[in-house]
């Protein structure tokens, strides 16, 4: 059987340029309704690709941008690309760049999500990066609390903090995007902290990101609906 597309599911789209974006789409066709552009495809034509997925083909579109720098810069660059009437847009949940995407996306739908710490990330990376000793998973929870508090519609984190950051009273009504979703048995690439698509849904999260294992699969059609039949029942 034949599932229909589930917004729950957003499928990355880490391909090298808008036409292989393209392909892929009709490759998968209605099995998938949320697409995710990040970053690496920016340069390869990725805001053309984004208007053309939402505006032509009626999917909905999260921007990856994780976008860091001074408050102006970002509420500046948060207002132009509000215009292109995405759905998500990523930034650090660094309180005060929070802040600022929310003024710069004022009067739009585009939700901003606030990154907490990055799942291809452990201890041992953020020793590298000088950040503040503590438990990893605490550090999570107390950046996705400090993110909503300053106005975040959701956050990004692993599948192994969204029971933990569902628990907040401040997570009341705020969405949880986990990455690090890997089907039984998938390859875990670069990405450290790693749950199944039924485990990440059942621990709160509300969406859930899945990229290679579904666009490097031999049939990406086929590995799209066996996740959607994973999720049926969540």
């Amino acid at each position: 059987m034949t599932l229909p597309a589930d917004d729950r599911l957003i499928v990355a789209m880490d391909v090298p340029n808008a036409i292989a974006g393209l392909e892929l789409a009709a490759t998968l066709g209605d099995s998938v309704s949320f697409y995710k552009i990040g970053l690496g495809m920016l340069t390869g034509g990725g805001l053309a690709l984004a208007n053309e997925l939402k505006s032509e083909q009626g999917k909905k579109i999260f921007l990856d941008m994780k976008l860091f720098d001074i408050g102006a810069t970002v509420e500046a660059a948060v207002r132009g690309l509000a215009q292109f009437d995405l759905d998500f847009l990523t930034v650090h949940g660094d309180p005060y760049v929070v802040k600022a995407a929310k003024e710069g996306a004022a009067g739009k739908p585009l939700k901003i999500l606030a990154v907490t710490i990055l799942t291809s990330l452990d201890r041992a990376d953020l020793d590298g990066a000088l950040i503040r000793d503590g438990d990893l998973a605490d550090l999570v929870v107390e950046r996705a609390g400090n993110a909503f508090a300053a106005g975040a519609d959701g956050v990004i984190a692993s599948p192994r903090e969204a029971a933990l950051i569902r628990a907040l009273p401040e997570a009341v009504g705020k969405l949880i995007v986990t990455p690090g979703v890997r089907p039984a048995g998938a390859a875990l690439g670069d990405q450290k902290r790693v749950e199944t698509p039924a485990a990440a849904l059942s621990a709160g999260a509300d969406h859930l990101v899945v990229g290679r294992p579904i666009w490097q699969a031999e049939d990406p059609r086929a590995a799209a609906q066996a996740i959607l039949q994973e999720i049926a029942a969540i």
